[in-house]
């Protein structure tokens, strides 16, 4: 019984909380989240001024011991050790909400609707706020109602004929960045490359668990998304880590901290690691998250023994124009001649490391706490002028919207900002309204320029249409930019290699930040007859490939 009361607990308190980011309508926000099959003979209690019949009484499960959801009777000057234990108490269940909690005041343990007067009520909603602002922490009432209790408070005087009423408050966690105080946390973007072996995922691994390897790759496994990974010990996909470093400069990693969220609470900077596969299979994958992440700096790791695949890992970075540093990895095996190597490397920066050893890491650590984002970020903040781009699109239990990720290139997002989001199939742009925003697993009211965040979309308005189907390679833009699509664009191409020469209708794989779209070539505009080769430069007219195009 106590955990079929639960779920029902569990499910409306979510309705409420959805209902926060319904923009169809705000009296949503008042919407009922007790579950009336509770209370026989109250079907119709949703409204604040409907009353239930004489005797009859509405009533809540009892508290759950885990979940975020709280209730209190009332926080009426609490004592200082009190007010200490209140807090801890709040802490525990945002900790249980990632992020969010739900306090039920007027409530009592067991359910039940007792209620409390208007000064009250006051008295514990400041008290809660108080409660909160210690955790950097927000209070929002989503509703007031009256308590419908057949139970009286002994304590009440006699001279209170006032209603008695219950409120339903959110209390949500901000992340570092969103307070004023604290605006200059540093993002930083490392994207890690190299031959395949050569030991990326250990070392993504090592660094931000706290545990050196075992010499068997067990320190890759927390960075392996997939089983086929796991069994061939081959990364195939772009994975994602990150750690922290506080105003001391010391590393913040999951050896100290439990969550992404508690590293992003204490650090003033993040570095966010992104593994790239090796593996020359998946090439594509790997110049997508070059191309898409936009990363400030590239890790490019080496290990004996050297091959072709790490000569062209760097000549991706210097092809694509990013700032790169090497890492000799698997030092302890001694199979290096580091002065042939600093000879052949000797314009480029370098370090040499062991997973297994701990050798080296120490220095590596203090090397990218010194790194800084390029200047470039602080200029794309215009909040007019906005460009979001989708990355990945994903489920979430709870949501009937889908959830999507991606990197702000451009302007500031915040909850209740209008933009578009296309090209559809027919190039068109539909209207959209941002909802929700989560940073690094934690709810966020503001993401910036170069920042990496989850969205969740509404439709704009009530006559908006429907949410479209969203994709990879999508953007979300600002109203005043007037987007539109094309299927035609011309880029001046430098060919890397060829074994072949090019001609007009050569058909490729063109990636353009985050898009990656099969292309054929229309037209050189410089080789007329012998085609493009190896070391060419010229401007190419390309069309893109797209079923819809009649």
């Amino acid at each position: 019984m106590h955990a079929n009361a639960y779920v029902k607990l569990e499910k409306c308190n979510m309705e409420s909380f959805l209902a926060l980011f319904d923009p169809e309508d705000d009296k949503n926000i008042i919407r009922s989240t007790w579950d009336d099959s509770e209370t026989e003979g109250n079907a119709g209690s949703d409204c604040e001024n409907c009353s239930a019949d004489e005797g009859q009484e509405e009533k809540l499960p009892p508290e759950p011991e885990q979940g975020n959801v709280e209730y209190k009777l009332k926080l009426i000057n609490p004592s200082n050790q009190r007010f200490e234990h209140l807090v801890t108490q709040m802490k525990w269940r945002l900790r249980e909400g990632h992020g969010e909690a739900i306090y039920q005041i007027g409530v009592e343990d067991n359910g039940r609707l007792t209620g409390l007067s208007k000064e009250e009520l006051k008295a514990s909603l400041k008290t809660l706020k108080e409660m909160a602002s210690r955790l950097d922490a927000t209070t929002c009432v989503l509703r007031e109602r009256v308590a419908i209790s057949k139970y009286k408070n002994v304590k009440e005087p006699k001279n209170d004929t006032g209603e008695r009423r219950v409120a339903e408050v959110l209390v949500k966690k901000l992340r570092k960045d969103d307070r004023e105080d604290q605006g200059s946390v540093i993002d930083l973007r490392l994207a890690v490359i190299g031959a395949q072996d050569a030991g990326k995922s250990t070392l993504l691994g090592v660094l931000t668990q706290g545990e050196l390897d075992n010499g068997r790759g067990r320190a890759r496994l927390n960075m392996l998304r997939h089983l086929h990974e796991i069994k061939s010990g081959r990364t195939s996909s772009i994975s994602h880590e990150i750690i922290g470093f506080d105003n001391e400069g010391h590393v913040l990693n999951y050896a100290e901290m439990t969550t992404a969220e508690e590293i992003c609470e204490h650090a003033s900077k993040v570095v966010t690691f992104i593994d790239l596969a090796g593996y020359r299979k998946y090439l594509r994958t790997t110049v997508l998250g070059l191309t898409g992440y936009s990363p400030h700096y590239v890790i490019l790791v080496i290990a004996p023994p050297l091959n072709e695949a790490s000569q062209e890992h760097m000549a991706l970075c210097l092809t694509l124009r990013l700032p790169f540093f090497i890492v000799l990895n698997k030092y302890d095996l001694g199979f290096y001649d580091t002065h042939d190597i600093l000879a052949q490397l000797e314009n480029a920066i370098q370090a040499h490391v062991s997973c297994v050893t701990g050798k080296g890491l120490g220095e590596l650590t203090s090397f990218i706490r010194n790194l800084s984002p390029s200047e470039t970020d602080a200029t794309n903040s215009d909040p007019e002028s906005c460009l979001f781009q989708i990355d990945e699109t994903f489920r979430v239990a709870g949501l009937t919207q889908p959830v999507l990720g991606g990197l702000l290139v451009k302007g500031a997002i915040a909850p209740g900002t209008r933009l578009l989001v296309g090209p559809l199939p027919d190039g068109k742009f539909s209207p959209v309204k941002v909802a929700s925003i989560h940073r690094n697993k934690a709810p966020c009211c503001l993401v910036r320029a170069s920042q990496s965040a989850s969205l969740t979309l509404v439709p704009s308005t009530n006559h908006s249409p429907p949410l479209p189907h969203f994709r990879p390679g999508m953007v979300l833009v600002s109203v005043r930019d007037k987007p539109h699509a094309t299927l035609f664009f011309q880029a001046t191409v430098l060919i890397v290699y060829h074994a072949t020469a090019i001609f007009s209708g050569f058909q490729t794989t063109v990636h353009v930040g985050n898009v990656r779209q099969t292309c054929i070539i229309e037209g050189i505009m410089d080789m007329k007859d012998r085609g493009l080769q190896t070391n060419d430069t010229a401007s190419i007219l390309f069309s893109i490939v797209c079923n819809n195009r009649k």
